[in-house]
């Protein structure tokens, strides 16, 4: 049965959250999670790596005691730990957590003092009246608890898990179903090939030599625990992760066709559709067909665009939402590429909670080929993450200059992401902040505030000259928390009155700003930033993701600020 790393990393999550409901030192929650990061963000296998006999204990962040963890999960499929954290606290406490202005102390007061250990109790006791008698809670947080359990019981009915775990679980899949002999091509479809934020289930297409044995091959695939249907050309199967997968063959003389009909989106296909019945056609995932039901295209997607006098439409503007009537009068965006990328404008270093030093991520940056680095740890603010207030931002400083004297082919930035408190200044003084190349400021504490506060907040903060980049400008953890109550329309015009940027989070747990809100951001003029965001090296490599976004977001190679040169990046930062 294999074990993927995004199971390691589930694992991890929960014990660190039981560790916190208990009230454990916060050091050690924070380790659990630091390694669900690291094993979950890693691009290789944990499984591949301990049968090729790697020594996990080097990954920064784990060390002997957490890869022996690791080997554990691997090796028997759970942890030992994590069993008997069961038997001391209710794992269900774990889905409250997930409720939006409940932090574990909240929680554990719940639990204890109310008896309270899954959602249904928590419902059950704010309809009662129960919560506003604890310390900390009342009227207003009572109902904004309910507010949160209702988006958080939709968003669990949808059952969608995020992009980098998806992939964690096709990737695998895909390379096993290819090595079935007379199989030609493979292509995993649906909302997974749109690279949406999330992933509902995996739509495999194949295109193979008859006599093919795929479908028997597929459910002797370890990871599957359910086969729901098996035939010659359709199987459907669940994983062990509860994830469904539909796997298809398809003639060659339809695989356009299919890839283009199982692709998606259902909004997307229907305008295209009407497109073709206009012109006496029938298009679906056989082919595309005349009045006479002869198939006159369907081996290609080109060619299924072609006969409703379309250009190709890049999978990522699949989304009914004006590509169909852009492509018609050619005014599609000719989008961004990974290639396109020359540095990374938000990154951590072990100075606040990050994994590695100056040197480690001048080199990291350079063997990507980038022409630049920003250096943006957190300041005072984030107190959990040791953040550096003015003295230690100056050492840093200084610090970058010297390295920056040696280095060659690659120039560290000096930054910071600031945090922006509440009355909507920044948490650093200006005299420090002029130092900087750039300032990445950000939202970390009182998200709770309504969305006429939240926006003006930042709005303020916006007003400042050394304010650069918004970075996640929603806050949102996809799955785990949604986003606070923010005007975005009126964010989106502050910036581009004010000469700031947006950012796009380029970790997979962000991904925010939403393609929407990109969309929005180039009509109005405002450009963004691709950042990751990285506390370890291997997060460098999420840049992918965050260019996904932005070619969701219909954005071109220069509506993002870090596909410049030094000099014209330079430029940008400086406010008029």
């Amino acid at each position: 049965m294999p074990i993927h790393n995004s199971d390691i990393s589930e694992v991890f999550t929960k014990v660190a959250d039981l560790l916190e409901i208990q009230g454990a030192n916060p050091f050690r929650v924070r380790a659990y999670r630091n390694a669900a990061r690291v094993v979950g963000g890693l691009g290789q296998s944990v499984s591949d790596m301990l049968d090729q006999g790697e020594d996990l204990s080097e990954l920064p962040g784990l060390g002997k005691d957490l890869a022996g963890k690791v080997k554990e999960i691997v090796d028997t499929g759970k942890l030992t730990q994590l069993e008997e954290l069961k038997k001391e606290v209710p794992p269900e406490l774990t889905q409250i957590l997930k409720i939006a202005t409940l932090g574990p102390k909240k929680v554990s007061a719940l639990y204890h003092e109310l008896g309270i250990t899954n959602i249904d109790d928590l419902k059950k006791a704010v309809r009662d009246k129960k919560v506003r008698t604890l310390d900390g809670f009342g009227e207003k947080t009572e109902q904004k608890i309910l507010e949160e359990v209702k988006r958080f019981e939709a968003d669990q009915g949808k059952r969608r898990i995020k992009l980098i775990e998806a992939e964690q679980r096709a990737e695998p899949l895909e390379g096993y179903l290819k090595k079935q002999k007379g199989v030609k091509r493979i292509v995993v479809a649906g909302s997974y090939r749109r690279r949406k934020e999330t992933v509902g289930d995996l739509d495999i297409l194949v295109t193979c030599k008859k006599g093919s044995d795929l479908m028997e091959r597929l459910v002797e695939y370890d990871d599957v625990t359910q086969v729901v249907s098996k035939g010659k050309t359709r199987s459907t199967v669940i994983l062990r992760s509860g994830l469904q997968v539909d796997v298809r063959v398809v003639p060659q003389v339809s695989y356009g066709a299919a890839l283009h009909y199982f692709t998606g989106s259902k909004a997307h296909n229907i305008a295209v559709r009407k497109l073709a019945t206009a012109k006496g056609l029938k298009i679906n995932e056989y082919g595309v067909f005349n009045k006479k039901e002869e198939r006159v295209a369907g081996k290609t997607e080109e060619e299924v665009y072609a006969q409703v006098d379309l250009p190709y439409i890049e999978p990522e503007l699949r989304e009914g939402s004006g590509e169909t009537e852009a492509a018609k009068e050619g005014k599609l965006p000719k989008l961004i590429e990974i290639k396109d990328i020359v540095g990374d404008l938000h990154v951590h270093t072990k100075a606040t909670d990050g994994h590695h030093d100056l040197q480690e991520l001048a080199e990291a940056a350079r063997e990507r080929n980038y022409a630049y680095l920003a250096i943006t740890d957190h300041s005072k603010r984030v107190s959990m993450a040791h953040g550096l207030d003015a003295k230690r931002l100056g050492e840093q400083i200084k610090e970058i200059d010297r390295i920056n004297g040696k280095l060659k082919g690659i120039r560290l930035l000096k930054g910071i992401e600031v945090d922006i408190l509440e009355d909507g200044s920044l948490d650093l003084p200006d005299d420090i902040l002029k130092e900087l190349d750039l300032r990445v400021c950000s939202v970390h504490y009182n998200t709770s505030l309504s969305a006429k506060k939240q926006t003006e907040r930042i709005i303020r903060a916006m007003d400042n000259p050394y304010f650069n980049i918004f970075a996640h400008p929603t806050g949102r953890l996809i799955n785990e928390r949604g986003p606070y109550d923010v005007n975005m329309e009126e964010v989106i015009k502050a910036a581009e009155e004010r000469g700031c940027f947006l950012e796009i989070n380029a970790h997979p747990d962000r991904l925010d700003l939403s393609g929407r809100y990109c969309k929005r951001a180039k009509e109005v003029g405002v450009k963004v930033a691709i950042s990751t965001d990285a506390h370890r090296i291997t997060n460098l490599d999420y840049m992918r993701f965050g260019v996904d976004q932005a070619r969701r977001g219909w954005l071109e190679r220069d509506d993002v600020i870090n596909t410049r040169g030094l000099k014209a990046l330079r430029k940008l930062f400086t406010r008029k």
